[in-house]
């Protein structure tokens, strides 16, 4: 049911603040076409014309004019938020622009929260909660991958698959309380081998979407590189010529670098978050480079891929070793413009030289190389976010629990109990539940007007 909250009439600017050639303001709700009316002076008024029909006139503020405007009305339910919607095109100005919104107002609309218009389209059915999320993936989506998946997202592909899971809970839902409710019906109770196959699948399908996790994270945040090695082995250097501009400070004084810098790069149509780290070593020279130092284990504790960067020009530690991690690596020899040490020879790297830019290019494919071996980067696959990961493992987990109940041969009320648990967590997903404090959450993270 449709809060109370959600039947006043609301009214945003719908494009970015600044100056630009046109912006949008935008109503919806049950008196968006009549609250248009009062300040819209044109041919005919609103409330008369068909809907989808553009109309040329001005917004106005008692006897005089506030700009001229491009007005146009979408009648429920054929809107984006299902109710009636009209859209106001005027003028790009930041001061025309207020003056249009503030009309809007004045004749008897609520100013709009952040996603509100998205939250009531989910609310009258046009999309489940999924695509609602895809609405603000789709406007951040900074690479080709992103977007890609935020518009397939859109489409309700995510939607559907955990429909389908909720359908086939369902099903086993209702024939284990048929056969609690109903003992004299001589209903099967089909708790056996069969159940237990349909089951499985529900949770094969759980960690299948789970599996995707790490790439939708990719997708919305970008591969987490660090760039790591000892002090004056060119770790900024690197930074700066992969950003393309000098961002971080290059001397040959040690421990120049005391924090961590991160920049947004693409490569390949995927986005890569690039750290560059303090120079690791045991002869730190007080707390604020050992809390630069513990910054550093803390970004390589969380990257994707580590870019382990040496002085091939100086002789290889005697206990130098790969770091231990879970992230993919690469070693980069770098100052391969100066004589190189032998220590060096065997050793399964990259060379590259910051100063001359030697082996960039090789440096770049490597990195996309990763990023393939991980299959981060595969088109056309959902891929979850947080919120949807914390869903699918308490699904997961009740479904496990059912399970366990079975083998145990309790009573089928506590495996029914722990279906139902697994139904709720999905249908959070897609916002089939009561979904208040979700929907906060979810549409907090939005712009106003959208």
């Amino acid at each position: 049911m449709i809060p109370d909250e959600a039947t006043a009439t609301i009214a945003a600017v719908s494009t970015p603040p600044g100056e630009g050639a046109i912006a949008l303001v935008r109503l919806s709700g049950p008196e968006a076409v009549a609250i248009a009316d009062k300040i819209f002076r044109g041919k005919q008024k609103l409330s008369e014309v068909p809907t989808h029909l553009q109309q040329f006139g001005e917004i106005i503020e008692g006897d005089g004019a506030i700009d001229q405007v491009l007005v146009v009305v979408h009648r429920a339910p054929s809107s984006y938020t299902g109710e009636d919607v009209v859209e106001i095109s005027c003028h790009g100005g930041v001061l025309v622009t207020a003056r249009v919104w503030e009309a809007c107002l004045q004749a008897g609309a609520r100013a709009a929260r952040p996603g509100e218009f998205t939250e009531r389209a989910f609310l009258h059915g046009k999309m489940d909660l999924t695509q609602a999320e895809a609405v603000i993936d789709l406007i951040r989506a900074q690479t080709d991958l992103a977007l890609r998946s935020a518009a397939e997202q859109l489409e309700g592909r995510l939607g559907e698959r955990v429909t389908q899971l909720r359908e086939d809970l369902v099903s086993l839902i209702a024939h284990l309380e048929a056969y609690i409710d109903f003992p004299d019906e001589d209903i099967e109770p089909d708790v056996g081998a069969d159940f237990l196959a349909r089951l499985d699948q529900i949770g094969k399908q759980c960690d299948a979407l789970l599996a995707t996790a790490d790439q939708g994270r990719i997708f919305r945040e970008g591969v987490r590189v660090v760039i790591y090695g000892a002090t004056n082995a060119g770790k900024s250097s690197l930074f700066n010529r992969l950003l393309g501009f000098p961002r971080a400070i290059v001397s040959e004084t040690p421990g120049t670098t005391r924090d961590t810098i991160e920049e947004l790069i693409k490569l390949g149509g995927i986005a890569f978050r690039v750290t560059d780290t303090a120079g690791l070593r045991s002869d730190t020279s007080g707390p604020i480079e050992d809390e630069g130092i513990a910054r550093t284990e803390r970004a390589l504790a969380n990257a994707d891929l580590v870019l382990h960067i040496v002085d091939a020009s100086e002789a290889k530690p005697t206990d130098f070793k790969p770091r231990i991690s879970q992230a993919s690596q690469l070693l980069l020899l770098n100052k391969s413009d100066l004589p190189p040490h032998p220590n060096w020879n065997d050793s399964d790297a990259l060379h590259i030289s910051c100063t001359k830019e030697d082996g960039l290019a090789g440096l770049e494919e490597a990195i996309l190389g990763k990023v393939s071996e991980k299959r981060w980067d595969v088109p056309g696959a959902v891929a979850i976010n947080a919120r949807h990961r914390d869903c699918l493992r308490r699904a997961l987990a009740a479904c496990d629990a059912a399970r366990l109940a079975l083998a145990q041969n309790l009573a089928p009320e506590f495996v029914a109990e722990d279906l139902r648990a697994a139904l709720q967590a999905f249908g959070e997903i897609i916002g089939q539940t009561d979904t208040e404090q979700i929907l906060d959450a979810v549409f907090a993270t939005f712009c106003i007007g959208k």
